[in-house]
C-alpha cells in the first residue's frame, strides 16, 4: 500500500499523460541548453513549448463546452435473442463548431457497441442509432454516455458525462412446448380445493357491493334490481391443481460454462415449463436458492409469468443449500393438490428420497434430469434415473445440444404403473 502513490504517479507520468511529459522535459531541455550555450533555436524550442501547451489545454477544453448528449433508450425489459435499439443525438448549442468528438455509451450488455467519432458543426447536431442482438439473460447497465476530447498534438484528453445509467433486464428465452405433459394432482371430491380470486372465472361464489374501480362486467344485474344498488360478482379458482417449480442452483452440482452449462439450460428448462403451464391458466409456483433464497407463491396469470422471468434472469447457480434440503425445508408448500416439477443436474441420490417422501404425502411428481456428463462433468445420472423409476416419478433427461423443443415437447407415453415418461428419442428414457 505504501507505494501506490508512487505507482500513481508514474502511471499518471509516463502512461495517461505521456505526451504532455515528453513536451515538459524537452522543455526543460531546451532551457537548460539556451542558457548554457545561447543557442537561437533552443530558445525558440522553448517559446513553442511554453505557448503551445496552454493553447492544447484550451482548446481540449473549449471543444467540450456547449454541447448537450440526449440518449433515448426505448426499452428496459426483453428477451434473450431480441434486439436492444437506442438512439443517441448530441447537440452542440455555440457558435464554434466541435471536432472529433469521442461518443461512447459504455455497457455491460455483451456484444451492444455505441462507439463513434464524430465532428458537430457550430449551431448543429448529429443523430444514430446503436443496435445489438442480446444473446444472454442476466440485468444489465448503459451509460451514462461518455464524451471525449483531446487536441491536435494529443497532450491533453478530457471526458464529460452526460445523462444517468440505466438497467436493462434480459429475460431468458422460453421454448413453446405444446405436448410437455406431467402427472395431473388428486383433487379433493365434494370439498374440493377453491381460493378466492381477482380473476373472472366461470366459478362465481357470491355477490358483494361495489366498490371503485371494478370492471363492470363483473356487475351482477339481478342483485342490483334487488337491493336497489350495485353489486359486482365474486369469483374462485377453478379446481386445477397448483405446479411447483423448483430449479436447483447448487454450485457444487451445476457444472458446463456460458450458454454450454446445466445453469443456463435449466434456467431456459424452467422458463419453458412456466410458459406453459401459465398459457394453459394454470397456477404456478417458483422456488430455487441461487444467489439468494427466491420463492414466488403458485399463482396465475401473464404477472406472475413475468414474476418467474424476472427471478430466472438474475438466477445464478452460486447456491449452497442441496436440493433434498431445500425439498425438505419447503415441503409444506406442497398438497395433495399439487404437481412438483424438479430441474436438476444432480447425481445425489439424497433429493430422490426426499421425492418420495412428498410421493407418500400424496404429492405427484415430475423430474427434468440434465445430464451431468455431457455438459464435461465425470458423473453420470443414470443412477438417479433408476432411482427415480423404482419410485414410478415421470421423468425426462436434457443432455447439452439437445433441443428442448423436441426434448421436451413431444408427447411421451402414457404415464402407466412403473412407467414414467421420456423426452425425443436419444434424449429421454422410460422411468
Amino acid at each position: 500500500m505504501a507505494h501506490l502513490p508512487g505507482i500513481r504517479l508514474w502511471r499518471s507520468l509516463f502512461v495517461t499523460h505521456r505526451s504532455l511529459t515528453a513536451v515538459t522535459m524537452m522543455f526543460i531541455a531546451c532551457v537548460a541548453i539556451a542558457l548554457s550555450t545561447g543557442f537561437w533555436l533552443t530558445w525558440r524550442l522553448a517559446y513553442v513549448a511554453l505557448i503551445g501547451v496552454p493553447v492544447a489545454y484550451a482548446w481540449s477544453r473549449l471543444n467540450l463546452s456547449g454541447i448537450e448528449v440526449i440518449p433515448d433508450r426505448h426499452v428496459d425489459r426483453l428477451q434473450e435473442g431480441g434486439r436492444f435499439e437506442e438512439r443517441l443525438t448530441i447537440r452542440n448549442r455555440s457558435w464554434f463548431g466541435k471536432i472529433w468528438l469521442e461518443v461512447d455509451d459504455p455497457s455491460e450488455m455483451p456484444w451492444h457497441s455505441a462507439r463513434r467519432v464524430v465532428t458537430v458543426p457550430a449551431r448543429g447536431s448529429k443523430t444514430w442509432r446503436a443496435e445489438s442482438t442480446v444473446r444472454r439473460r442476466g440485468l444489465y447497465t448503459v451509460g451514462p454516455v461518455e464524451v471525449s476530447t483531446g487536441d491536435p498534438f494529443g497532450l491533453f484528453r478530457h471526458t464529460r458525462r452526460f445523462g444517468r445509467a440505466q438497467s436493462v433486464l434480459v429475460y431468458p428465452r422460453a421454448v413453446e412446448l405444446p405436448n410437455f405433459n406431467v402427472p395431473a394432482a388428486n383433487l379433493p371430491g365434494e370439498g374440493r380445493f377453491r381460493r378466492r380470486t381477482h380473476y373472472v372465472t366461470p366459478n362465481a361464489s357470491g355477490v358483494r357491493p361495489y366498490e371503485y374501480g371494478d370492471s363492470f362486467n363483473r356487475i351482477h344485474w339481478a342483485s342490483t334490481a334487488r337491493t336497489g344498488e350495485l353489486m359486482v360478482k365474486l369469483f374462485e379458482l377453478d379446481p386445477a391443481s397448483d405446479i411447483w417449480i423448483v430449479l436447483d442452483l447448487e454450485r457444487a452440482v451445476n457444472v458446463g460454462e456460458g450458454d454450454e452449462s446445466t445453469e443456463e439450460y435449466g434456467v431456459r428448462v424452467a422458463a419453458s415449463v412456466a410458459r406453459y403451464f401459465l398459457m394453459a391458466n394454470r397456477t404456478v409456483g417458483f422456488l430455487s436458492v441461487g444467489r439468494k433464497f427466491d420463492a414466488e407463491d403458485a399463482e396465475r396469470g401473464l404477472q406472475q409469468y413475468t414474476r418467474i422471468l424476472e427471478s430466472l434472469a438474475m438466477a445464478r447457480a452460486w447456491g449452497d443449500v442441496p436440493l433434498a434440503d431445500l425439498l425438505a425445508n419447503e415441503s409444506r408448500r406442497f398438497g395433495r393438490h399439487t404437481t412438483v416439477v424438479v430441474i436438476t443436474p444432480s447425481t445425489d441420490e439424497a433429493w430422490v428420497e426426499a421425492m418420495g417422501v412428498l410421493q407418500q404425502r400424496g404429492v405427484k411428481l415430475a423430474a427434468i434430469l440434465l445430464e451431468p456428463s455431457t455438459f464435461g462433468s465425470t458423473a453420470s445420472s443414470l443412477g438417479v434415473f433408476a432411482s427415480l423409476a423404482a419410485i414410478d416419478v415421470f421423468t425426462y433427461m436434457v443432455q447439452r445440444s439437445d433441443d428442448l423443443l423436441a426434448a421436451l415437447g413431444a408427447a411421451p407415453p402414457p404415464a402407466e404403473a412403473g412407467h414414467g415418461g421420456r423426452g425425443s428419442e436419444g434424449t429421454g428414457h422410460d422411468a
